[in-house]
């Protein structure tokens, strides 16, 4: 395992996608509810231990090799809402195109082949990871980190945000972050039917409010 992988892997620059995303943040300003810094702690914790464990846990289970057409099952049912499952084959689709120029591998090959429009989001970066000789663990650290950055990213735009204390939202929920990643790879490495499938259902009402804007800054 080379921890140097990680930090290229969760890195805001790794062109992914995510930066076009806000994982809910700009709804949740919209509707009010996400107005500064502790609004800002608040929103990314629900989101972490909600839809951030599901995430972690899928991902952790494709770096430990589980299915990966029973784990885009898995993620297709632990995502209700249309505009979140297409969100995330939209985000599947390009960190394919990054992970396969940074880490070759059959195994992604074979994945960007059965999924012509792009597995999800999650699966696509456990198996990621996995070239790149991560375990679940450092998969769900990915995630995790990936679950609580991206609103904290959007909020600095969206709301002016002092970029510091954004910053310092994020350094306050890194112990949770180790808890939801620990959490995630110990349910993957029990199998599929083991995943967690914690809901946030505001997000998804949410987000497909958020599809139907005519204008938007971020794509979710």
């Amino acid at each position: 395992m080379t921890l140097s992988a990680l930090l290229v892997l969760a890195d805001g620059r790794f062109p992914a996608g995510g930066h076009a995303h806000s994982g809910g943040a700009e709804a949740a300003v919209k509707a009010g509810r996400l107005k500064d810094a502790a609004d800002l702690e608040s929103f990314c914790r629900g989101r972490l231990h909600t839809t951030g464990l599901t995430s972690a846990a899928l991902a952790a289970g494709a770096a430990h090799g589980l299915d990966p057409y029973e784990l885009d099952a898995a993620a297709d049912a632990r995502t209700p809402s249309a505009a979140l499952r297409a969100a995330s084959r939209r985000l599947g689709r390009q960190l394919m195109r990054a992970a396969r120029a940074a880490w070759p591998s059959p195994e992604l090959d074979a994945l960007a082949a059965a999924f012509p429009r792009g597995a999800h989001q999650p699966v696509v970066l456990g198996t990621a990871a996995r070239a790149a000789g991560l375990g679940p663990e450092e998969a769900a650290h990915c995630v995790a980190y990936e679950t609580v950055g991206g609103p904290a990213t959007a909020a600095v735009r969206l709301l002016s945000l002092d970029p510091y204390q954004a910053t310092a939202v994020l350094a306050r929920l890194a112990p949770e972050m180790d808890q939801v990643a620990e959490r995630a790879a110990a349910a993957a490495g029990q199998g599929v039917d083991a995943l967690p499938a914690a809901s946030a259902p505001l997000l998804d009402l949410t987000a497909e409010q958020h599809a139907a804007w005519p204008v938007r800054l971020f794509a979710s």
